[in-house]
């Protein structure tokens, strides 16, 4: 499922290289959270968050078969100062 959100996110994202993904597993599904740089925010997430609400579409129909729940948190990195 990972590979299926890493393809729609660079499709959209400018700095692939800086995009980071964390997955973790927990007791009612799998959590992975997309970390992008302030200036791919807005291109990911879409006017209205439609990118995002199709991306978490594309995902509960895929993972339909696994019988697993997925939740996909989209937020902005924190650089190191």
């Amino acid at each position: 499922m990972l590979e299926l959100v890493k393809y729609v996110v660079n499709q959209f994202a400018e700095h692939k290289d800086e995009i980071e993904y964390q997955v973790e597993e927990k007791e009612d599904g799998v959590e992975i959270t997309v970390l992008l740089e302030e200036s791919d925010m807005g291109k990911v997430i879409g006017k209205q968050g439609k990118i995002a609400k199709a991306l978490r579409t594309l995902v509960r129909c895929a993972s339909a078969k696994e019988g697993k729940k997925y939740n996909i948190e989209i937020k902005e990195k924190v650089k190191a100062e």
